[in-house]
């Protein structure tokens, strides 16, 4: 057992099984043995790699795109350009000098990162310099937002339920015969929703409140934000992974040392957007909105500048087999603007405004 798997054992020997989200959130977030509290996970010598890490071009084609809608809406200033989960702050440091040649962007600026990690807070100090560190979206200042949020989403804690012959049960992590971590299911509940015997849905309570904080902003102030996440648009089923080194692991084998996440639906973070006055789009494949956005030429520019990873690097990030059907790009932004460079307002024929679809007690919408 990990020293984190013994302490949340005791947890439950001491107060019954636990759910899913509070284990997700000790996993990831535990001040002493949390993943994201004891380490820098990302790139080659950590758990998984992220697009800005992958190649420049990211981050300088959704900093080109802020930049647009920040012009799209009269160049407000000042304002705040905002991340959530910057994790080694790469994305917005390419923001940063992609937009550098934007007049009056960067003068009109606050830098805003909201990072809960005191190791992850040192490492983006390190790479951008002075910024406004925030512990939460809530503490967004009150000025016109532009934001970004790179796999943020799919690492916030997300509640299960599975439907069984008596009715929807909750899933919780509790103890087996052995004393390790195991599944089990709680007592039935009633929930509005049908589903065949098996069925497991989820909900991310935590993402749809901060997606109604951020909309609350650029409603109130003007903006918009571009979100970027693997996912669906209605998903349903067991989602939940962990990574370790690069490779799948059992979710409950290794909490501390492993990260967790789980697909993000983006129905229910457009239904937070839109009740909080904004508008949303429709999640776009990352591949088709990258390209929309000029990432093949700039690829082109960059390996007849000798950069022999160009082309490698255009295809992981838009190539359907790897990120670019799985990944998807949504944005919000504030009514009587147009949309950010490569999106659409939600459009009737996708249906009607998402709703939310009902979750574990206090769990908000379910996938």
């Amino acid at each position: 057992m990990t020293p984190l798997a013994r302490i949340i054992a005791a947890r439950i020997r001491a107060e019954g099984p636990m759910p899913l989200d509070e284990y997700m959130r000790l996993c990831l977030m535990h001040p002493q043995h949390g993943y994201y509290s004891t380490r820098d996970p990302f790139g080659a010598q950590g758990d998984f790699t992220t697009a800005p890490e992958i190649s420049q071009m990211f981050g300088e084609l959704v900093g080109l795109a802020i930049a647009q809608a920040w012009l799209d809406q009269g160049a407000p200033a000042p304002f705040t350009l905002a991340e959530l989960g910057p994790g080694r702050g790469t994305l917005m440091a390419d923001v940063l000098r992609a937009t550098a040649r934007v007049p009056g962007f960067r003068q009109a600026a606050t830098v805003a990162l909201v990072e809960a990690s005191p190791h992850l807070r040192l490492v983006q100090r390190q790479r951008l310099g002075e910024v406004l560190h925030l512990d939460s979206a809530a503490d967004l200042p009150q000025a016109p937002l532009f934001l970004i949020a790179n796999e943020f989403f799919d690492a916030l804690p997300i509640r299960q339920v599975q439907r069984t012959a008596q009715g929807w049960a909750e899933r919780m992590v509790t103890l087996d015969a052995a004393g390790g971590l195991a599944l089990a299911l709680g007592a039935p509940q009633p929930l509005p929703v049908e589903g065949p015997e098996g069925e497991i849905r989820e909900s991310c309570p935590e993402g749809a409140a901060i997606m109604a904080t951020v909309a609350g902003r650029i409603a109130s102030h003007g903006g918009a934000a571009i979100i970027i996440d693997y996912g669906t648009w209605d998903g349903r089923g067991d989602s939940l992974q962990a990574l370790r080194a690069h490779a799948y692991d059992d979710p409950l084998a290794h909490p501390g040392d492993a990260d967790l996440t789980a697909h993000v639906d983006f129905a229910p973070l457009a239904a937070a957007a839109i009740r909080a006055g904004a508008l949303a789009s429709p999640p776009e494949p990352q591949g088709p909105w990258l390209q929309a956005l000029g990432i093949e030429a700039r690829a082109a520019r960059l390996a007849a500048a000798g950069d022999a990873g160009a082309a490698e690097a255009l295809d992981r990030l838009t190539a359907p087999a790897r990120m670019g059907h799985l990944f998807k790009a949504m944005a919000v932004w504030t009514k009587d603007s147009p949309p950010p460079p490569g999106f659409r307002p939600l459009p009737l024929r996708d249906g009607p405004a998402p709703q939310d679809r009902s979750g574990p007690a206090g769990a908000g919408p379910a996938t």
